[in-house]
Protein backbone atom coordinates (compact mmCIF):
# COMPACT_ATOMS: atom_id res chain seq x y z
CA UNK A 1 0.00 0.00 0.00
CA UNK A 2 1.46 3.67 -0.55
CA UNK A 3 -0.85 6.78 0.66
CA UNK A 4 -3.61 4.31 1.57
CA UNK A 5 -3.89 3.17 -1.97
CA UNK A 6 -3.11 -0.78 -3.38
CA UNK A 7 0.53 -0.17 -5.38
CA UNK A 8 0.60 -0.59 -9.04
CA UNK A 9 3.81 -1.26 -9.95
CA UNK A 10 4.96 -0.04 -13.20
CA UNK A 11 8.44 0.54 -12.79
CA UNK A 12 10.27 -2.44 -13.74
CA UNK A 13 12.27 -1.45 -16.29
CA UNK A 14 14.19 0.62 -13.39
CA UNK A 15 14.46 -2.92 -10.71
CA UNK A 16 11.95 -5.63 -10.10
CA UNK A 17 9.80 -6.52 -6.88
CA UNK A 18 11.97 -9.76 -5.64
CA UNK A 19 9.91 -13.12 -4.76
CA UNK A 20 10.05 -14.51 -1.86
CA UNK A 21 12.50 -17.57 -3.13
CA UNK A 22 15.18 -14.28 -3.38
CA UNK A 23 14.79 -13.11 0.45
CA UNK A 24 14.88 -16.52 1.75
CA UNK A 25 18.17 -17.33 0.01
CA UNK A 26 19.46 -14.10 1.37
CA UNK A 27 18.48 -14.66 4.83
CA UNK A 28 19.53 -18.61 4.91
CA UNK A 29 22.97 -17.25 3.75
CA UNK A 30 23.41 -15.10 6.87
CA UNK A 31 21.71 -17.24 9.15
CA UNK A 32 23.19 -20.50 8.43
CA UNK A 33 26.91 -20.20 6.54
CA UNK A 34 27.81 -16.57 6.76
CA UNK A 35 31.42 -16.60 5.36
CA UNK A 36 33.91 -15.23 2.93
CA UNK A 37 34.71 -17.99 -0.12
CA UNK A 38 38.00 -19.23 -1.13
CA UNK A 39 40.78 -20.16 0.28
CA UNK A 40 38.96 -20.55 3.72
CA UNK A 41 39.42 -24.80 5.44
CA UNK A 42 36.68 -24.24 8.09
CA UNK A 43 33.56 -25.72 7.49
CA UNK A 44 31.47 -22.64 6.83
CA UNK A 45 33.75 -21.15 3.94
CA UNK A 46 33.91 -24.55 2.25
CA UNK A 47 30.09 -24.49 2.27
CA UNK A 48 29.82 -20.47 0.97
CA UNK A 49 32.32 -21.61 -1.68
CA UNK A 50 30.57 -24.20 -2.70
CA UNK A 51 27.11 -22.68 -3.07
CA UNK A 52 28.79 -19.70 -4.83
CA UNK A 53 30.68 -21.81 -7.36
CA UNK A 54 27.13 -23.31 -8.15
CA UNK A 55 25.51 -20.53 -8.54
CA UNK A 56 28.00 -19.42 -11.19
CA UNK A 57 27.56 -22.66 -13.70
CA UNK A 58 23.22 -22.25 -12.98
CA UNK A 59 24.14 -18.62 -14.63
CA UNK A 60 26.30 -20.30 -17.66
CA UNK A 61 23.87 -23.02 -18.41
CA UNK A 62 20.85 -19.77 -18.19
CA UNK A 63 22.70 -17.68 -20.92
CA UNK A 64 24.72 -21.28 -22.31
CA UNK A 65 28.23 -19.76 -21.78
CA UNK A 66 30.94 -22.23 -23.07
CA UNK A 67 32.54 -22.70 -19.68
CA UNK A 68 32.00 -21.54 -16.17
CA UNK A 69 34.93 -19.44 -15.61
CA UNK A 70 33.44 -17.42 -18.79
CA UNK A 71 31.10 -15.87 -15.84
CA UNK A 72 32.33 -13.18 -14.04
CA UNK A 73 30.61 -11.18 -11.11
CA UNK A 74 30.15 -7.47 -10.92
CA UNK A 75 28.02 -5.10 -9.16
CA UNK A 76 26.05 -5.04 -12.41
CA UNK A 77 25.48 -3.69 -16.08
CA UNK A 78 27.54 -0.68 -15.73
CA UNK A 79 30.31 -2.17 -14.15
CA UNK A 80 30.31 -5.04 -16.92
CA UNK A 81 30.49 -2.48 -19.31
CA UNK A 82 33.18 -0.40 -17.72
CA UNK A 83 35.26 -3.47 -16.89
CA UNK A 84 35.22 -3.78 -20.47
CA UNK A 85 35.59 -0.37 -21.97
CA UNK A 86 38.44 0.25 -19.46
CA UNK A 87 40.81 -3.41 -19.74
CA UNK A 88 39.93 -3.56 -24.00
CA UNK A 89 40.62 0.63 -24.29
CA UNK A 90 44.15 0.17 -22.56
CA UNK A 91 44.97 -2.49 -24.80
CA UNK A 92 43.78 -2.30 -27.97
CA UNK A 93 42.44 1.59 -28.63
CA UNK A 94 45.07 4.23 -30.10
CA UNK A 95 44.60 7.50 -31.21
CA UNK A 96 42.86 8.01 -34.26
CA UNK A 97 40.61 4.38 -33.66
CA UNK A 98 36.74 4.13 -33.33
CA UNK A 99 34.60 2.51 -30.71
CA UNK A 100 30.96 1.91 -32.37
CA UNK A 101 27.64 2.40 -30.82
CA UNK A 102 24.34 3.16 -31.41
CA UNK A 103 21.41 6.44 -30.81
CA UNK A 104 19.81 4.47 -28.64
CA UNK A 105 21.77 3.25 -25.91
CA UNK A 106 21.38 3.83 -22.01
CA UNK A 107 24.28 6.36 -20.37
CA UNK A 108 26.12 3.24 -18.95
CA UNK A 109 26.74 1.97 -22.52
CA UNK A 110 27.82 5.64 -23.76
CA UNK A 111 29.63 7.19 -20.84
CA UNK A 112 32.57 4.46 -20.37
CA UNK A 113 33.11 4.37 -24.28
CA UNK A 114 33.35 8.29 -24.47
CA UNK A 115 35.67 8.30 -21.23
CA UNK A 116 38.01 5.43 -22.70
CA UNK A 117 37.87 7.64 -26.24
CA UNK A 118 38.74 10.87 -24.86
CA UNK A 119 41.49 9.28 -22.87
CA UNK A 120 43.20 7.14 -25.44
CA UNK A 121 42.55 9.82 -28.44
CA UNK A 122 39.66 7.48 -30.44
CA UNK A 123 36.69 8.42 -31.92
CA UNK A 124 32.93 7.74 -30.75
CA UNK A 125 30.85 7.00 -34.04
CA UNK A 126 26.91 6.07 -33.34
CA UNK A 127 24.70 4.29 -35.28
CA UNK A 128 21.49 6.46 -36.38
CA UNK A 129 18.30 5.20 -35.09
CA UNK A 130 14.51 6.20 -37.26
CA UNK A 131 11.68 8.08 -35.68
CA UNK A 132 9.98 4.57 -34.74
CA UNK A 133 12.88 3.75 -32.52
CA UNK A 134 14.72 1.02 -34.89
CA UNK A 135 18.13 1.24 -35.53
CA UNK A 136 19.09 2.29 -39.14
CA UNK A 137 20.65 -1.07 -40.12
CA UNK A 138 21.96 -0.28 -43.50
CA UNK A 139 23.91 2.29 -41.72
CA UNK A 140 25.98 -0.34 -39.05
CA UNK A 141 27.88 -1.78 -42.39
CA UNK A 142 29.18 1.29 -43.75
CA UNK A 143 29.67 3.42 -40.20
CA UNK A 144 32.08 -0.43 -39.41
CA UNK A 145 35.78 0.87 -41.01
CA UNK A 146 39.15 -0.48 -40.24
CA UNK A 147 39.58 1.58 -37.53
CA UNK A 148 36.70 0.18 -35.78
CA UNK A 149 38.32 -1.32 -32.85
CA UNK A 150 34.78 -2.84 -30.78
CA UNK A 151 31.07 -2.38 -31.22
CA UNK A 152 28.47 -2.18 -28.07
CA UNK A 153 25.09 -2.27 -28.28
CA UNK A 154 21.92 -2.53 -26.14
CA UNK A 155 19.89 -6.01 -26.97
CA UNK A 156 17.05 -4.35 -25.99
CA UNK A 157 16.39 -0.43 -25.58
CA UNK A 158 14.97 0.68 -21.42
CA UNK A 159 13.37 3.49 -23.68
CA UNK A 160 11.48 2.48 -26.52
CA UNK A 161 11.83 -1.15 -25.56
CA UNK A 162 12.82 -1.92 -28.98
CA UNK A 163 14.81 -5.64 -29.63
CA UNK A 164 17.52 -5.28 -31.79
CA UNK A 165 18.57 -7.57 -34.27
CA UNK A 166 21.40 -8.48 -32.30
CA UNK A 167 22.79 -11.96 -34.18
CA UNK A 168 22.92 -10.23 -37.34
CA UNK A 169 24.39 -7.11 -35.69
CA UNK A 170 27.26 -9.48 -34.28
CA UNK A 171 27.86 -11.07 -37.85
CA UNK A 172 28.34 -7.55 -39.63
CA UNK A 173 30.60 -7.05 -37.45
CA UNK A 174 32.48 -10.30 -37.06
CA UNK A 175 32.81 -9.98 -41.05
CA UNK A 176 34.82 -7.12 -40.45
CA UNK A 177 36.96 -8.76 -37.85
CA UNK A 178 34.97 -6.68 -34.84
CA UNK A 179 34.43 -7.56 -31.31
CA UNK A 180 31.03 -7.09 -30.28
CA UNK A 181 29.24 -6.36 -26.45
CA UNK A 182 25.96 -6.49 -25.85
CA UNK A 183 24.06 -4.95 -22.87
CA UNK A 184 21.76 -7.19 -21.99
CA UNK A 185 19.98 -5.38 -18.98
CA UNK A 186 16.56 -5.07 -20.35
CA UNK A 187 16.59 -8.75 -22.26
CA UNK A 188 17.86 -11.60 -19.86
CA UNK A 189 14.25 -11.37 -17.79
CA UNK A 190 11.93 -10.83 -20.72
CA UNK A 191 13.60 -13.15 -23.28
CA UNK A 192 15.74 -16.17 -23.93
CA UNK A 193 19.46 -15.57 -24.45
CA UNK A 194 22.40 -17.64 -25.63
CA UNK A 195 25.14 -16.29 -26.12
CA UNK A 196 27.03 -19.04 -28.13
CA UNK A 197 24.02 -19.00 -30.45
CA UNK A 198 24.12 -14.75 -30.33
CA UNK A 199 28.45 -15.71 -30.72
CA UNK A 200 28.48 -12.60 -28.42
CA UNK A 201 32.25 -11.62 -27.55
CA UNK A 202 31.00 -9.80 -24.27
CA UNK A 203 27.28 -10.12 -22.78
CA UNK A 204 26.35 -7.67 -19.50
CA UNK A 205 23.47 -7.63 -17.40
CA UNK A 206 22.25 -7.41 -14.00
CA UNK A 207 20.45 -8.90 -11.32
CA UNK A 208 18.03 -6.50 -9.91
CA UNK A 209 16.31 -6.37 -13.53
CA UNK A 210 15.50 -9.97 -13.14
CA UNK A 211 13.70 -10.07 -9.64
CA UNK A 212 17.69 -10.49 -8.04
CA UNK A 213 19.06 -8.42 -5.48
CA UNK A 214 20.70 -4.76 -6.29
CA UNK A 215 24.44 -4.63 -6.73
CA UNK A 216 25.03 -7.96 -7.94
CA UNK A 217 25.62 -8.60 -11.77
CA UNK A 218 26.99 -10.81 -14.31
CA UNK A 219 30.06 -9.96 -17.60
CA UNK A 220 30.27 -12.92 -19.63
CA UNK A 221 33.37 -12.74 -21.68
CA UNK A 222 34.46 -15.39 -24.89
CA UNK A 223 37.62 -16.99 -22.77
CA UNK A 224 39.48 -16.12 -25.59
CA UNK A 225 38.97 -12.34 -24.65
CA UNK A 226 39.06 -12.38 -21.10
CA UNK A 227 42.46 -13.87 -21.26
CA UNK A 228 43.82 -10.93 -23.34
CA UNK A 229 42.41 -8.49 -20.97
CA UNK A 230 44.27 -7.36 -18.45
CA UNK A 231 42.68 -7.15 -14.69
CA UNK A 232 40.30 -4.43 -14.30
CA UNK A 233 41.20 -3.96 -10.16
CA UNK A 234 44.04 -5.32 -7.74
CA UNK A 235 43.37 -6.93 -4.73
CA UNK A 236 42.93 -9.98 -3.16
CA UNK A 237 41.53 -13.32 -5.26
CA UNK A 238 42.82 -11.87 -8.59
CA UNK A 239 46.58 -12.81 -7.73
CA UNK A 240 48.76 -15.29 -8.32
CA UNK A 241 51.55 -14.21 -6.57
CA UNK A 242 52.49 -10.89 -4.92
CA UNK A 243 56.12 -9.67 -4.23
CA UNK A 244 57.21 -6.46 -4.05
CA UNK A 245 59.36 -6.73 -6.93
CA UNK A 246 56.67 -8.53 -9.00
CA UNK A 247 52.56 -9.60 -9.27
CA UNK A 248 51.13 -12.53 -11.06
CA UNK A 249 47.41 -12.89 -11.76
CA UNK A 250 45.18 -15.69 -10.98
CA UNK A 251 43.22 -17.46 -13.68
CA UNK A 252 39.45 -17.05 -15.37
CA UNK A 253 37.10 -16.09 -13.32
CA UNK A 254 38.88 -15.00 -10.25
CA UNK A 255 41.58 -12.82 -12.61
CA UNK A 256 38.62 -10.03 -12.88
CA UNK A 257 37.02 -11.04 -9.20
CA UNK A 258 39.26 -8.53 -6.97
CA UNK A 259 38.10 -8.29 -2.99
CA UNK A 260 35.51 -9.94 -1.14
CA UNK A 261 32.55 -10.63 -3.86
CA UNK A 262 28.84 -10.29 -2.94
CA UNK A 263 28.10 -13.27 -1.96
CA UNK A 264 24.35 -13.18 -0.96
CA UNK A 265 23.98 -11.00 -4.05
CA UNK A 266 24.94 -14.35 -6.20
CA UNK A 267 23.11 -16.59 -4.53
CA UNK A 268 20.14 -14.38 -4.93
CA UNK A 269 20.78 -14.27 -8.47
CA UNK A 270 20.93 -18.17 -8.83
CA UNK A 271 17.34 -18.56 -7.01
CA UNK A 272 16.08 -15.32 -9.30
CA UNK A 273 16.91 -17.26 -12.55
CA UNK A 274 15.37 -20.69 -10.87
CA UNK A 275 12.51 -19.12 -9.95
CA UNK A 276 12.55 -17.41 -14.05
CA UNK A 277 12.72 -21.01 -15.09
CA UNK A 278 10.27 -22.61 -12.71
CA UNK A 279 8.10 -20.33 -15.02
CA UNK A 280 9.58 -20.20 -18.24
CA UNK A 281 10.83 -17.37 -20.07
CA UNK A 282 8.82 -17.72 -23.32
CA UNK A 283 6.04 -17.79 -21.00
CA UNK A 284 6.99 -14.68 -19.58
CA UNK A 285 7.79 -13.39 -22.38
CA UNK A 286 4.16 -14.28 -24.08
CA UNK A 287 2.04 -13.31 -20.96
CA UNK A 288 4.13 -9.60 -21.09
CA UNK A 289 3.31 -9.27 -24.33
CA UNK A 290 -0.23 -9.77 -23.75
CA UNK A 291 -0.56 -7.31 -21.14
CA UNK A 292 1.22 -4.43 -23.77
CA UNK A 293 -1.08 -5.42 -26.53
CA UNK A 294 -4.39 -4.47 -23.64
CA UNK A 295 -2.03 -1.56 -22.18
CA UNK A 296 -2.20 -0.12 -25.72
CA UNK A 297 -5.87 -0.90 -26.90
CA UNK A 298 -6.61 0.69 -23.53
CA UNK A 299 -4.52 4.06 -24.41
CA UNK A 300 -6.42 4.93 -27.24
CA UNK A 301 -8.71 6.00 -25.36
CA UNK A 302 -6.43 9.23 -24.73
CA UNK A 303 -6.46 11.94 -27.02
CA UNK A 304 -3.09 14.03 -28.05
CA UNK A 305 -0.77 10.90 -26.64
CA UNK A 306 2.33 10.79 -28.14
CA UNK A 307 4.63 7.17 -28.30
CA UNK A 308 8.29 6.92 -28.60
CA UNK A 309 9.04 3.17 -29.68
CA UNK A 310 6.81 1.54 -31.88
CA UNK A 311 9.50 -1.04 -32.92
CA UNK A 312 7.59 -4.01 -34.25
CA UNK A 313 10.02 -6.33 -32.25
CA UNK A 314 9.77 -4.94 -28.77
CA UNK A 315 9.44 -5.33 -24.72
CA UNK A 316 6.78 -4.48 -22.66
CA UNK A 317 7.88 -1.22 -22.10
CA UNK A 318 5.58 1.92 -23.24
CA UNK A 319 7.31 5.78 -23.14
CA UNK A 320 4.90 8.53 -24.06
CA UNK A 321 3.92 12.20 -23.59
CA UNK A 322 0.25 13.61 -22.97
CA UNK A 323 0.36 16.92 -25.38
CA UNK A 324 2.23 19.40 -23.64
CA UNK A 325 1.63 17.93 -20.06
CA UNK A 326 5.34 17.96 -18.29
CA UNK A 327 6.36 14.04 -17.76
CA UNK A 328 7.22 14.64 -14.38
CA UNK A 329 3.94 16.63 -13.59
CA UNK A 330 1.92 13.46 -14.74
CA UNK A 331 4.15 11.63 -12.64
CA UNK A 332 3.94 13.24 -9.51
CA UNK A 333 -0.11 12.57 -9.70
CA UNK A 334 0.03 9.14 -10.61
CA UNK A 335 2.02 8.54 -7.82
CA UNK A 336 -0.03 10.19 -5.55
CA UNK A 337 -2.99 7.64 -6.97
CA UNK A 338 -0.78 4.62 -5.97
CA UNK A 339 0.69 4.26 -9.70
CA UNK A 340 4.84 4.04 -9.81
CA UNK A 341 6.09 4.63 -13.25
CA UNK A 342 9.30 6.37 -14.26
CA UNK A 343 9.33 9.86 -15.68
CA UNK A 344 12.51 11.92 -16.97
CA UNK A 345 15.30 11.06 -19.39
CA UNK A 346 15.71 7.30 -18.70
CA UNK A 347 19.82 7.36 -18.57
CA UNK A 348 19.25 7.88 -22.45
CA UNK A 349 19.33 12.15 -23.13
CA UNK A 350 19.95 11.31 -26.68
CA UNK A 351 17.18 9.69 -27.34
CA UNK A 352 15.24 12.49 -25.52
CA UNK A 353 17.50 15.08 -28.08
CA UNK A 354 16.42 12.89 -30.90
CA UNK A 355 12.69 13.81 -30.66
CA UNK A 356 13.59 17.49 -28.99
CA UNK A 357 11.00 16.20 -25.83
CA UNK A 358 12.71 16.55 -21.74
CA UNK A 359 11.64 13.24 -21.02
CA UNK A 360 8.98 10.58 -21.12
CA UNK A 361 6.48 8.84 -18.62
CA UNK A 362 7.43 4.94 -19.16
CA UNK A 363 5.27 2.07 -18.42
CA UNK A 364 7.78 -1.46 -17.68
CA UNK A 365 5.44 -4.42 -17.36
CA UNK A 366 6.57 -7.66 -15.79
CA UNK A 367 5.09 -11.02 -14.87
CA UNK A 368 3.45 -10.34 -11.73
CA UNK A 369 1.70 -6.88 -13.12
CA UNK A 370 -1.96 -7.73 -14.10
CA UNK A 371 -4.59 -6.64 -16.28
CA UNK A 372 -6.60 -5.36 -13.69
CA UNK A 373 -3.65 -3.42 -12.90
CA UNK A 374 -3.33 -1.81 -16.07
CA UNK A 375 -7.85 -0.59 -15.61
CA UNK A 376 -6.48 0.95 -12.59
CA UNK A 377 -3.33 2.75 -13.92
CA UNK A 378 -5.88 4.29 -17.00
CA UNK A 379 -8.60 5.62 -14.46
CA UNK A 380 -5.63 6.92 -12.73
CA UNK A 381 -4.32 8.70 -16.15
CA UNK A 382 -7.48 10.23 -17.11
CA UNK A 383 -8.07 11.73 -14.13
CA UNK A 384 -4.64 13.14 -13.83
CA UNK A 385 -4.71 14.73 -17.29
CA UNK A 386 -7.94 16.40 -16.27
CA UNK A 387 -6.61 17.94 -12.99
CA UNK A 388 -3.40 19.16 -15.19
CA UNK A 389 -5.21 20.19 -18.16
Amino acid sequence: MVYKRPLVYFDNAATTQKPQIVIDAISEYYENYNSNIHRGVHYLSQQATDQFEQARKTIQHYINAKHSHEIIFTKGTTESINLVAQTFGMSFLNPGDEVLISEMEHHANIVPWKMICDLKRATLKVIPMNEVGELEFDQIERLITSKTKILAITHTSNVLGTINPIKKIIQIAHSKGVPVLVDGAQAVSHSKVDVQELDADFYAFSGHKMYAPMGIGVLYGKEEWLNKLPPYQGGGEMIGKVTFEEITYNELPFKFEAGTPNVEGVLGLEKAIQYIQSIGIEKIANYEQGLLNYLMDRMKEIPNIHYYGLSKEKVAVLSFNVGDIHPYDLGVILDQMGIAVRTGHHCAQPIMDKFNIPGTIRVSLALYNTKAEIDLFMDALKKAITMLE
